[in-house]
């Protein structure tokens, strides 16, 4: 079956979770190396194995047990970067906990994010991609545990830092609980995102955006639900990072034709493309280009322009958006 789109198109990717993205040849590496027996969580083919949206953060937290230094985040933000340039990724933002890095801690935060950086700055130099990161607190480990997160993301940001955000499990907690993060990491100059409306509905969607006041949300699709509220989208300008083949693996939706990212561009609001956690649900950018085109008749024209109104929304400084725009419209 031939191509629809270009493989090599230059694209932006704005909702990658780091650890999520890590190769599953990798996490074994890890596991070896250091003797750790974490084979439950591999499918006959090698790749990760789970059977629900909370399985899978099982699954995920026992993968991520293996990055125990600041040396191991190195390795895996350069696996990371190789199979995103792969894709033609040519700027990503990725989701970093300091929950993941140092447990919190400020000092050991700042170690982890030194070595993340350098990696950073390797593959810009070898692989011509460019990485932010936004860090995430985790929803449910509780509105307590996002207060030293937040304060870590304040205290670190900078060139690499730009964004905060939430992530986890939608159902536990309110997002009013976590306003007082979010209130912090507004005043650093951060700029925010939120994770909804991927299992709470398009209620959590709203809830998000009047209790946290983000810029973004990621995935947001069920606000379908609720015209309303998609109107609201498109007229405030909040970009949604949609993430289909995510979405569809782990049943928010059956099929990419039932999926609603057609209808929300119709609706005028700005999306942008993602994968989440590609290896874990078995996608690459390319592939979901590719799906979106078949699915919905989508040209490379129509994948331009979501690139660019992910650039423009992109939580990097203007001069990184000039440089990045002129490599994106050759």
């Amino acid at each position: 079956m031939s191509e629809l789109i270009d493989p090599a198109l230059p694209k932006v990717e704005l909702h990658l979770h780091l650890e999520g993205a890590a190769p599953p040849a990798f996490i074994r590496g890890l596991a070896k190396e250091k003797g750790l027996d974490i084979s439950g969580i591999f499918a006959e083919d090698g790749g990760y194995d789970y059977r629900d949206f909370w399985h899978f953060l099982e699954v995920y937290e026992a993968a991520t047990s293996t990055l125990q230094s600041p040396e191991d985040f190195r390795r895996l933000v350069l696996a990371v970067l190789e199979d995103r340039a792969e894709d033609g990724v040519i700027y990503a933002e990725t989701f970093v906990s300091p929950d993941f890095c140092g447990g919190g801690d400020l000092g050991a935060w700042r170690e982890y994010l030194h070595a993340i950086e350098e990696a950073a700055e390797q593959a810009q130099n070898t692989m011509g991609i460019t990485l932010k990161g936004v860090v995430t607190c985790i929803r449910h480990f509780g509105p307590e545990k996002a207060r030293p997160i937040a304060l870590c993301a304040a205290e670190t940001k900078g060139d690499f830092i730009t964004g905060f955000g939430i992530a986890g499990d939608e159902k536990m907690h309110h997002p009013k609980d976590f306003a007082w993060a979010f209130d912090c990491a507004r005043e650093a100059g951060l700029r925010l995102t939120a994770h909804a409306g991927e299992w709470g509905g398009a209620q959590s969607v709203r809830d998000a955006l009047d209790h946290l006041r983000p810029e973004r949300i990621g995935h947001g699709v069920q606000a379908i639900d609720d015209l309303a509220l998609v109107d609201r989208l498109a007229e405030d300008g909040i970009v949604l990072e949609v993430c289909p083949g995510s979405n569809v693996f782990l049943g928010v939706y059956p099929s990419f034709r039932d999926h609603p990212v057609d209808r929300l561009r119709e609706r005028e609001v700005k999306i942008t493309l993602s994968t989440d956690d590609p290896p874990f649900f078995r996608t690459t950018l390319v592939q979901e280009y590719e799906t979106l085109a078949r699915t919905f008749g989508w040209t490379e024209a129509d994948f331009r322009s979501i690139n660019a109104d992910a650039l423009k929304a992109a939580f990097c400084d203007e001069a990184t958006k000039r440089s990045l725009l002129d490599r994106l419209t050759r």
